[in-house]
């Protein structure tokens, strides 16, 4: 079997930023999916399931809320591998054109006070496991570390 996109890039020189994974034609239309890379992979800590889970949570309801983006949206969701999130969005994007939605995001989630969104047992499978401190924290170190005056080295995947 071939190699499915992802598994083709170089994980030890990946750094954390915003790539565009792959790019599929659906009813003649365009789809990208970008990986949004938080940790640096097999070299620093992944992130823990209750902090992915939050960010999941407010991450797509900021986007599914969005007023450019909330059509576009096909899906929002963690990485297996714990180290960032794919997003899908209907349309023909580079990494520089989402910098500004993900940056408005990444900045939302860092400064969320109040209720989780959908967390309750009527709403998540799996609604205990939420950590809405430690999404903050690991959201503003995104923010600080990668897409503040981000270049194209977060932004291109590495040969």
């Amino acid at each position: 079997m071939e190699k499915i996109a992802s598994f083709t890039i170089d994980h030890t020189r990946l750094l954390p930023g915003i790539y565009v994974s792959r790019k599929d034609i659906v009813n003649d239309s365009t789809v990208t999916t970008f990986d949004l890379r938080m940790t640096r992979p097999n070299f620093e800590p992944v992130m823990n399931t209750a902090e992915i889970h939050t960010i999941e949570h407010i991450g797509a309801t900021y986007l599914r809320n969005h007023p450019e983006f909330a059509e576009k949206t096909v899906y929002f969701g963690p990485m297996g591998c714990r180290t960032g999130f794919y997003l899908i969005l209907a349309g023909d994007y580079e990494s520089k054109d989402i910098v500004p939605l993900i940056t408005d995001m990444y900045t939302f989630i860092s400064e969320f006070n109040g209720d989780i969104p959908g967390a309750s047992a009527k709403d998540c499978g799996n609604y205990l496991d939420l950590n809405l401190p430690m999404a903050k924290y690991i959201a503003q170190r995104y923010l600080d570390n990668v897409l503040t005056d981000i270049t194209d080295e977060h932004l291109i995947y590495p040969n």
